[in-house]
């Protein structure tokens, strides 16, 4: 059993039947948008029923589930995982089975400083490809459902329309302290202390930490400076009203790496041209590939990038980067030991001191935590799917003669990179950005199969 008080729980299992609801009486686009990012929004952290085989059922895997349900069972709309041809077959088989591959090579027992690690048994193999499909299908969902303008259109729409309603408790908790996760549901999700900055909070609401909360509010940015570009309203609100409110917010939030991706993101959209904007995502997500891949093989100028950080940000930012690359360090040389499908899970691949057995390191970025427990091999399906739609969505682009579609497919790759290089230092890829990656995707593919259609597509 996870944590929580006895609403925390009923929450969790109310939003089966809510999604149900959602499904019978909307569209499966908008019923899905609302269950993959409403669970998100609104369901608590760390309540979850910890099942045999299964992954524990909780806030990540809840509306998964209940949009699964949704899809095969009210809207009798079964997804397809892999009936895809060519390099994104091969993606995203490797993302599901290289886990149980990884899983078969760990069954050896780990000893460290009197510390016992049991190896990796077949029921843990055949556990990740439940967590694996759960983890890839919204991706799948978007990849399916999604493939008109109007779908797309509907996600960004809805995405700013959340973040609207969303902004409202970050503001309470931005000027009272964060406390309505531990109001509602009876606990604080994470280190209270840590959501302290610049004399001030960070929100979290039911999100779990002020930097989920920050790039949140990033891609709302992102979506509601999009619409602004097309003209596209946002109910009775001005679109130009509405994306200078967000920057507002989100420099409330406190987290630089989310601010600077909102600006990044604001500036590109609306001063540059659609074709600059997906130059800057294709550029942006080989940075995403690039970083780690560099950092494995031990040429990465960690030392320089430190340097400037203390020159131009401060001691105090220059010593947090260089303690994240001495982490990173650590667990890069041990993940090196298995480096194509990596230890697995229930913390082999992380790194414990040789006489105490006391874990020395820290894991923040995803990329890191990807390496470390499914190897190069994991890694690379993972970012490669993401990569995969950007250069997709380009190649669509090129197809199309309406202005708007082409300036909402560019916004949308640019969003899909910013999610991209958010997982170097945070974990951040929950099922509602991986239905972002899939809706990208399944427009791109659309609008190649039809070779541009011209009309509203």
């Amino acid at each position: 059993m996870g944590k929580g008080n006895s609403l925390a729980y009923i929450i969790l299992f109310l939003w089966p039947i809510v999604s149900i609801r959602l499904y019978q009486k909307k569209s499966i686009q908008e019923a899905s948008l609302w269950v993959l990012l409403g669970g998100f929004m609104l369901l608590p952290v760390s309540t979850e029923i910890d099942l045999p085989l299964i992954p524990p059922i909780g806030k990540h895997s809840m509306p998964v589930l209940s949009a699964m349900i949704g899809c095969w069972f009210i809207k009798l709309k079964p997804i397809n995982y892999f009936r895809h041809k060519g390099v994104l077959r091969l993606l995203s088989l490797s993302i599901v089975f290289i886990p149980f591959i990884t899983g078969e090579l760990n069954s050896d027992r780990l000893m460290i400083g009197g510390r016992f690690w049991a190896g990796l048994t077949h029921h843990d193999s055949l556990s990740s490809i439940i967590h694996q499909i759960l983890f890839v299908t919204p991706f799948f969902i978007g990849l399916q459902f999604f493939k008109r303008y109007e779908h797309q259109l509907l996600m960004f729409k809805l995405l700013v329309i959340a973040g609207l309603w969303y902004s409202i408790p970050i503001l309470y908790e931005v000027r009272m302290s964060p406390q309505i996760h531990s109001m509602v549901y009876g606990y604080f999700p994470h280190s209270f202390r840590q959501q302290a900055r610049g004399g001030g909070f960070r929100a979290v609401v039911f999100m779990g930490h002020g930097l989920w909360v920050a790039f949140f509010v990033a891609c709302v940015l992102t979506a509601a400076t999009a619409l602004w570009k097309i003209r596209e309203k946002v109910s009775r609100f001005s679109p130009a009203s509405v994306s200078y409110f967000f920057f507002v917010v989100l420099i409330l939030c406190k987290s630089m790496a989310s601010l600077l991706y909102g600006l990044f993101a604001f500036i590109m959209i609306k001063k540059m041209s659609y074709k600059m904007q997906f130059r800057a995502a294709i550029l942006v997500a080989l940075l995403a590939i690039m970083y780690p891949t560099l950092s494995i093989m031990k040429v990465f100028p960690h030392q320089a990038i430190s340097g400037i950080a203390n020159t131009y940000m401060g001691p105090d930012r220059a010593q947090s980067l260089e303690f994240r690359f001495d982490n990173e360090r650590l667990l890069v040389e041990h993940a090196r030991k298995r480096f194509f499908f990596g230890w697995g899970g229930w913390g082999r691949n992380r790194v414990h001191d040789e006489e105490t057995g006391e874990d020395l390191t820290v894991t923040d970025g995803h990329w890191i935590i990807l390496f470390g427990t499914s190897g190069w091999l994991g890694f690379m399906a993972e970012f490669g799917v993401m990569a995969l739609c950007i250069f997709r969505a380009k190649s669509a682009a090129n197809l199309l003669k309406d202005r708007k579609q082409q300036t909402l497919l560019a916004a949308h790759a640019l969003l899909v990179s910013i999610i991209m290089i958010d997982q170097l230092p945070n974990a951040s890829l929950a099922p509602w950005l991986w239905l972002i990656v899939g809706v990208l995707l399944g427009r791109a593919e659309y609008i190649i199969a039809n070779k541009g259609e011209t009309v509203s597509g």
